[in-house]
C-alpha cells in the first residue's frame, strides 16, 4: 500500500490507502457479538432469527436477536439511532417504524433519514384485516356500509400510532368518509386477542401474527391489505378489490444500522443478508408465515425510504391527520 501511494498524487494516494483500510476493516468485522434488535412484534421474529442464524454461521460471531417492539417499534428504533455506527447494533424494522411515525407522532426522537444507515430491504409483509368469527362483517364493504350509517360505532385496533395499519385505516377513512375509532396497542398480538374476544370490531394485523389463531375458529380475515392477493389464502380479496382506488401504504421490512456506518461494512452486511433471504429454505419459511422475500441493495433501500417519506407526507396532508 505504501509503494502504491508513493507512485500516485498525494490526494489519490490517500484515497487508495483509505480504501484498503476500509476493506480490511470490513473483512475483519465482526470481532465480537452483534446486537440485532427486532422492532416488529409477532411472527417477524421467525425471520429475524433465521437471518441471525445465517449471519452467525457466515460471519463467525453471534448475531443476537433482541426483541424491542414496544410503542410500534419506536423503542428499538430509538436504541439503534443512539448507538454508535460501528456495525455492532443493527435492527430489523418495518416501514411504519421508520416512515409512518415521522409524520404521525409528536416529539419524534429519531429522523427517518438522518438517524440510520439503510442496509437491506428483505421482504414485503402480508397485512390482513380481521374481525371476530361471529361478526356480521364479511368484507370491508360491510364495515364501510355500517360505519357510514353508524359513525364512531366501530373501533379498530392497530399495533400503534403511525404504523402501516394505522395509516391504512386513515386512507380508508379518507376515501370513504367514514368515522371510526382508533385503538392503538403496544404491539400486534394484543390486537388479535381483543379482536377474538370482541373488545374491538376490526383488527389490522400481519398474517404471521394471525395465522396461529385462524384454526381456532375465533377469527376471520375479511381482506388482504396488500397490492395483490396472497397465494396461501387466494380466496381472500384485497382491500383495493373491495374499495376501488385504495392504495396501501408501504409494508416492507428491512435491516438498518445507526447513522455513520462505513460503506464497506454496510455492503458486506447487505451481501450476506440478501444471500440468506434468497436461499430456498429461508424464503419458503418466511412465505409460510406471511413475509414475501423482496431484497434490495443498500442504495435502493435508501432511495425507497426517501420516496416513501415524500408520498407519506402528501397522504398525511390530504387526510388532515394530526400527530398524536
Amino acid at each position: 500500500m505504501f509503494r502504491i501511494a508513493r507512485c500516485l498524487p498525494r490526494g489519490i494516494g490517500f484515497f487508495v490507502g483509505f480504501c484498503f483500510a476500509a476493506s480490511a476493516f470490513s473483512q475483519a468485522y465482526p470481532t465480537k457479538p452483534v446486537r440485532a434488535i427486532m422492532t416488529i412484534a409477532g411472527g417477524a421474529d421467525v425471520v429475524a432469527r433465521l437471518v441471525a442464524q445465517g449471519l452467525t454461521e457466515s460471519m463467525g460471531q453471534p448475531f443476537v436477536v433482541d426483541a424491542q417492539a414496544g410503542a410500534g417499534g419506536a423503542v428499538g428504533a430509538d436504541m439503534v439511532a443512539r448507538a454508535p455506527g460501528d456495525g455492532y447494533t443493527i435492527m430489523l424494522a418495518a416501514a411504519a417504524n421508520i416512515v409512518g411515525r415521522q409524520y404521525l407522532v409528536k416529539n419524534q426522537t429519531y429522523d427517518a433519514v438522518k438517524s440510520f444507515s439503510p442496509i437491506a430491504k428483505i421482504a414485503d409483509t402480508v397485512l390482513v384485516i380481521i374481525t371476530p368469527a361471529n361478526s356480521p362483517f364479511n368484507s370491508m364493504k360491510d364495515v364501510v356500509e355500517y360505519a357510514k350509517k353508524n359513525p364512531n360505532k366501530i373501533s379498530y385496533g392497530t399495533s400503534g400510532i403511525g404504523t402501516n395499519h394505522h395509516l391504512s385505516a386513515e386512507v380508508i377513512r379518507l376515501m370513504t368518509g367514514i368515522d371510526w375509532v382508533h385503538v392503538p396497542y403496544k404491539g400486534g398480538p394484543p390486537v388479535v386477542t381483543d379482536t377474538m374476544t370482541g373488545q374491538i370490531q376490526v383488527g389490522f394485523s400481519i398474517l404471521a401474527t394471525v395465522s396461529p389463531f385462524l384454526k381456532s375458529g375465533k377469527l376471520k380475515i375479511i381482506a388482504v391489505n396488500n397490492a395483490s392477493r396472497y397465494p396461501l389464502i387466494p380466496e381472500i380479496s384485497t382491500v383495493a378489490e373491495q374499495l376501488p382506488g385504495y392504495e396501501v401504504p408501504p409494508g416492507w421490512m428491512g435491516y438498518l444500522g445507526p447513522a455513520g456506518m462505513p460503506a464497506p461494512l454496510v455492503h458486506r452486511l447487505n451481501s450476506e443478508i440478501v444471500r440468506i433471504m434468497n436461499s430456498a429454505d429461508v424464503k419458503s419459511k418466511a412465505a409460510n408465515i406471511g413475509f414475501v422475500s423482496s431484497t434490495s441493495s443498500a442504495e435502493e433501500f435508501a432511495a425507497l425510504i426517501k420516496s416513501n417519506l415524500a408520498a407519506m407526507g402528501k397522504l398525511v396532508k390530504a387526510a388532515g391527520i394530526e400527530p398524536e
